[in-house]
């Protein structure tokens, strides 16, 4: 059974930092983490859930939402089977639960979230 283990998440003001991690585990035998996308999808109250990043594999292309662009930066670790998201400059309107997913067609697997509150 995949799981997905975000943390990371917290209280920060307005202007700073927090970096994300998702650990995986558990794909099934034929598939390793390198052959999946990675995302990091938010959801803020009374929002749909929104696709923040992604990054490919191989090759790590990486892919934004135009409102973290400069601001955001999605990374993999395939040997350690995890994928973070480095997050500057942060703003309150980045308050959300914060989700990993991990997808390769058909499959796609979700994290339980973590919440990421920017206030002062």
């Amino acid at each position: 059974q995949v799981q997905l283990v975000e943390s990371g998440g917290g209280l920060v003001q307005p202007g700073g930092s927090l970096r994300l991690s998702c650990a995986a585990s558990g794909f099934p035998f034929m598939f390793t983490f390198s052959q999946y996308t990675m995302r990091w999808y938010r959801q803020a109250p009374g929002k749909e859930r929104e696709l923040v990043a992604d990054i490919t594999s191989p090759g790590g292309t990486t892919n934004y939402a135009d409102s973290v662009k400069g601001r955001f930066t999605i990374s993999r670790d395939n040997a350690k089977r995890t994928v973070y998201l480095q997050m500057n400059s942060l703003k309150p309107e980045d308050t959300a639960v914060y989700y990993c997913n991990a997808e390769r067609h058909p499959s796609s697997y979700w994290g339980q979230g973590t919440q990421v509150t920017v206030s002062s």
